[in-house]
């Protein structure tokens, strides 16, 4: 690993004006990492190569990468620098469909218009397993999905949404779930995304926070063993 390596910034691409990179971010730190926070839907630009990166982490968004505006097309097509520097990559939700995308697969919403926002149950597979120990449960706020690449492992899957998480390659991972809010960013979701939960599969907003006081714990610890297998550093437990 390279001296540039060692020093570490990751690449955080976030996708709305008070998004935050919340335990993720928090966790990355605490492994000794800087975070270059770019939100290129304000016209922040994205670099044209990770040499100065140890990797990168591409976060969720209101919007559908689908859509058809010039910053969405220019950052689906930017997923092009980390899988050939072979950088480490991390896309949680609109960042793993960005990635589905770059890689010629679909995102769409479920067929009888399902969406998972809640708590939801999460099976690991044997690649899954091969890996690390998966939480039962996980937090979802998202109404499309997304195909499995060609070449790529699916490592946990659900019931309405098959695909939850993969890799690609060495160092390419998509999540669909979140495991990066914190309490603080939890009651904001469900405060500004209360006008979601009569979509059909929605949970009320007080089944979010309930379920966070049973399922957390294990949701937190896995994402820390998780970042250590993407980047390579073990988290700190917090003093």
């Amino acid at each position: 690993m390279c001296q540039d390596d060692e020093a570490g910034r990751i690449l955080v691409i976030l996708h709305q004006e008070r998004s935050s990179s919340g335990r993720v971010g928090q966790m990355l730190q605490r492994a000794g990492f800087t975070l270059d926070i770019r939100r290129p839907v304000f016209g922040d630009p994205l670099p044209d190569t990770l040499a100065d990166h140890a990797g990168a982490v591409v976060f969720g968004g209101p919007m559908s990468a689908n859509d058809d505006e010039d910053y969405v097309r220019a950052e689906i097509d930017w997923h092009a620098v980390p899988l050939a520097e072979n950088k480490p990559y991390l896309g949680i939700c609109l960042g793993a469909q960005m990635l589905v995308r770059h890689l010629g697969g679909t995102v769409e919403g479920h067929p009888d218009g399902l969406t998972e926002i809640g708590w939801f149950p999460l099976s690991s597979t044997d690649a899954g397993d091969a890996l690390m120990p998966w939480p039962n449960m996980v937090y979802q706020f998202h109404r499309e999905g997304f195909s499995l690449p060609d070449g790529a492992e699916l490592l946990a899957s659900a019931e309405h949404y098959e695909n939850q998480a993969f890799r690609y390659g060495e160092n390419a991972w998509g999540i669909q779930f979140h495991a990066e809010l914190t309490q603080v960013m939890m009651q904001r979701w469900v405060v500004h995304g209360a006008k979601r939960f009569v979509l059909p599969g929605a949970q009320q907003g007080h089944h979010h926070l309930q379920g966070r006081l049973v399922y957390d714990a294990d949701l937190r610890q896995w994402l820390a063993d998780f970042l250590e297998i993407v980047f390579g550093r073990a988290v700190p437990e917090r003093r």
